[in-house]
This record gives structure tokens, C-alpha cells and sequence, in this order.
């Protein structure tokens, strides 16, 4: 780590040396322009209340404020040296607070290889400047800079097999710790999407992957990843990750296939991942730049003969633009309250318990032995010696009666119902025994005082 700092302050000195001498030599006049951009800093503090909330529940976020707070001091460093290489004004704002922020939400490098983050918002910064392309007759960037960096950083761990350098694992885990982190997800990015225009975006990629979750499960009787229809991780990159309108098609209906096709590209590199043994956590991850590059062609086939009569912005052509935005957020919260209540999103879902794997893997439906030892296995290397004992059961006699031997002793609830949320806090034995009434172990509703939900099914409903 020290030296992490050390050699990164060094570079950014040397190069400030050399810069300052040819510009003394040239006569250059190096000047600075301040502008505040709406979605720099609308961004920066929706990013910042994630960060916020999310290091409540797990404070390694809080430990790592500093870390982060030096990537910014060396984005605005590196950030102006390469703009005053190549030209005599930089602006300044609040450009560098996205691109750092969003990219430290999906990955962070440990202590011994810090080095490595700072190179991937080198690489982002470097992207943005040197990647370009002229769209709509004016010269951009071609690439979401934190998602480009992302993205090649990801597939270099990948083929190095050197994935345990990073946190992202923990990330996408400890993201769902908050209680309502999908209504706290929501309500952060729609300030964003009622001035960007990003709404439809959001909606495409998350029906999408909503919808083939309940098409997986009718088929399957399972869940596809396992403890949710969307991962939190997932949700948060339909939100801030790949919505960046700089980057995004133009026309609505261009918007929403880019969403239907980020949603159908996590699913598939989901499945890909998890058959070459790879971790999960980069499916939100890697396709991003490619749906960049397809933008104009994605808004060339929306403009064309056959699909632009399905635009949505024909609808409201009265409106104003931030009328239609007003209107998109709008059906957006009455999907996201539809899903809210069918356990589409939110706290509950049943994949979470132990339960439902049980039942489902003694009806030998799709994965879900397998997904219920590894449930076991994580309770048990966590102090579950129940748990322990049902993995050795579960070994033994795969795909017969998973119904378990004895009720978990009380102390060992905790452990077993805390599902993928953050540790449970009440540990009363009323609470404990109310919760797993709730989340289907028959044997405690006569404890809780509460009936058996189980004979409602309602710990199975899709």
C-alpha cells in the first residue's frame, strides 16, 4: 500500500515536472475553466448516498473512505496532466467524482496490489481522452469511462485466474446487507433519471431480467440467480453503471433495446460464467463497452421504417422533454411497486431461505442440491455445526428426503436466517423463532405463536 502511494505520487510529480518546463520553454499559457455539469455532480451524490448507506451495514466502506478520497485527489491529478499534455485548457468540475465512485461501487483491489486501482482510473481517464468517434456531428467519447475500465480490468483477472486480489466478490454480497436496498436504489437514481433521461434504460434491462426470471421458474421450478430474480449488484448497474447518457443511444426506443439487450447480456454471461467455473460477479461487468460501440446502430434501426412507429416519444410529443421524463419515472414506479409486491424486488425472496431449497431439492428440481450444499457449506464454515451435519446428510442421499433430522438448536438461527442480508440484530428467541416461522420451518410456528406458512405455500410463490 505505501508503496502503492509512493511510486503513484511519484509518477504524477515527475510528470507535472515535464509538463511545466515545456510549457516554460514553449511559452504556454496553461489555464483552467470551471464548469459544474448536472450529471457530474447529480451522479456523484447519488454514488456518495450509496456509499454511505451500503458502509452502515458493512463497514469496510467507511474503513476504505481515505482509499477512495485519494483515487479522487489522483483523478483530478492525472485527469488535468493529460488534458494539459495535449491541450492549454482544462475544465474543472465534477467529472472525476463518477467516474471514481462508480467504479470503486463493483471493484476495489486489496492492500498489496492498490496500485492496480489507480491504474484503472488511469485507464478510464485515458480512455475517455484518447477513444473517441464523432456521433451526431460532434466528437465524444466512445466509452463509459468507468465501465471501459471495468471491463478490461475484469477479463484480465479473469484469464489470470486472479480474481481473490479484489473485493468484488464481497461487494456484490454485502451490497444487499442494507434492509430495502432496492428502494433505497431506486429512490437515489431518479433525480438522475428525471433531468438524464435514462429511465427507460433502467426499465428495459430490469423487466427483462425479471420477466426470464419468472419464465426460469415456471420451467424449472428454481431461481436462476438462486437468491433473487436481480441481484443487487445487477440492479445497481441497471441504475449507474451503463445509464450514462453520454454513452447511451439517442431515440427512447434505442434506449429501451439497449436495456433489453444489458439485461439479456448479464443473463447469458451469468450462465457463462458459472459453467467455465468463473466467478458470477463479473456479469454486469463485461459487456458494457460492446454496447457502447453498437449505440448508432442501435439508434439507426430505431429511426428506421419498420421500429420507429414504436417509439415511445411519439407518445408524448406534446410534452416536453422533461415532461416525458416525468411520465417514464412514473410508469417506472408502478412497475417497480408491482414487482415490490410480487417479491420481484426487495427483502424477501423465498431463494434466500433454507426452506424452499430444502423442498425443492426433494422434488429434484433443477440445481437445487447442488445450491442447497452450498448453503450448507457456508453455514457450517460459519459456525453452524446443524448445518454441518446436514451437508453430510445431504452428501449421503442427494435427491431423497431433505426434510432435516432435528429442528437447528436456537442459537445457531442466527446463522441459518439471516438468508443474504446483513446479521441479524433482535436475537430474541420470540423474534428468532417469528422469522423462521416466516421463512418456512413448520417446527417453529408453534413456538412463535404464528401458523404454519408452509401450508400456504407462500414461501414457493414464483
Amino acid at each position: 500500500m505505501l508503496w502503492s502511494f509512493v511510486t503513484t505520487g511519484a509518477v504524477l510529480l515527475a510528470w507535472s515536472g515535464v509538463l511545466l518546463a515545456s510549457a516554460l520553454r514553449k511559452r504556454r499559457v496553461l489555464r483552467l475553466d470551471i464548469m459544474l455539469r448536472p450529471q457530474h455532480y447529480v451522479q456523484a451524490c447519488a454514488h456518495t448516498a450509496i456509499f454511505l448507506y451500503w458502509g452502515w451495514y458493512w463497514r469496510p466502506v467507511y474503513e476504505s473512505a481515505h482509499l477512495i478520497i485519494a483515487q479522487l485527489f489522483f483523478a483530478y491529478a492525472f485527469d488535468m496532466l493529460l488534458t494539459w499534455s495535449r491541450r492549454d485548457t482544462y475544465t474543472l468540475g465534477f467529472g472525476p467524482f463518477p467516474i471514481v465512485l462508480s467504479t470503486n461501487l463493483f471493484l476495489w483491489f486489496k492492500e498489496d496490489w492498490f496500485y492496480l486501482q489507480f491504474l484503472m482510473i488511469a485507464l478510464g481517464f485515458a480512455a475517455k481522452e484518447f477513444i473517441r468517434w464523432t456521433k451526431d456531428g460532434r466528437e465524444t467519447h466512445i466509452f463509459n469511462p468507468s465501465s471501459f475500465t471495468l471491463t478490461v480490468f475484469s477479463l484480465a483477472l479473469i484469464l489470470s485466474g486472479a480474481s481473490d486480489i479484489t473485493w468484488g466478490k464481497d461487494i456484490a454480497i454485502t451490497q444487499f446487507y442494507p434492509p430495502h436496498m432496492y428502494l433505497f436504489l431506486f429512490l437515489v437514481a431518479l433525480p438522475g433519471q428525471f433531468l438524464f433521461g435514462v429511465t427507460t434504460m433502467t426499465v428495459a434491462a430490469v423487466l427483462t431480467t425479471y420477466l426470464f426470471g419468472l419464465m426460469y421458474y415456471a420451467i424449472a421450478g428454481t431461481y436462476y440467480f438462486f437468491d433473487s430474480y436481480i441481484p443487487i449488484a445487477v440492479f445497481l448497474g441497471m441504475h449507474l453503471l451503463f445509464t450514462d447518457p453520454s454513452t447511451a443511444p439517442r431515440t427512447e426506443l434505442g434506449r429501451m433495446m439497449f436495456g433489453v439487450l444489458y439485461g439479456l447480456s448479464t443473463i447469458t454471461l451469468y450462465a457463462l460464467l458459472r459453467v467455465a467455473g468463473l466467478p458470477a460477479f463479473y456479469d454486469k461487468l463485461l459487456q458494457v463497452p460492446l454496447l457502447n460501440l453498437l449505440i448508432q446502430s442501435i439508434d439507426r434501426a430505431a429511426r428506421s421504417e419498420p421500429l420507429r412507429r414504436f417509439d415511445p416519444a411519439l407518445i408524448g410529443r406534446s410534452l416536453s422533454v422533461r415532461g416525458r421524463n416525468l411520465a417514464y419515472i412514473s410508469v417506472w414506479a408502478i412497475v417497480f411497486a408491482v414487482m415490490t409486491a410480487a417479491q420481484g424486488v426487495g427483502d424477501r425472496h423465498p431463494g434466500q431461505w433454507i426452506p424452499f431449497w430444502q423442498r425443492a431439492c426433494e422434488q429434484d428440481r433443477n440445481d437445487a442440491c447442488r445450491y442447497l450444499a452450498v448453503l450448507y457449506t457456508n453455514y457450517c464454515r460459519a459456525g453452524s455445526g446443524w448445518s454441518c451435519n446436514e451437508l453430510i446428510r445431504l452428501q449421503a442421499a442427494p435427491t431423497r428426503d431433505q426434510t432435516p433430522a432435528t429442528f437447528p438448536p436456537l442459537e445457531e438461527l442466527p446463522i441459518l436466517l439471516r438468508g443474504s442480508k446483513g446479521p441479524i440484530t433482535d436475537r430474541s428467541a420470540a423474534s428468532l423463532y417469528r422469522r423462521a416461522c416466516e421463512q418456512g420451518w413448520p417446527e417453529s410456528c408453534s413456538r412463535s405463536g404464528k401458523s404454519d406458512p408452509a401450508s400456504s405455500d407462500s414461501d414457493a410463490r414464483p
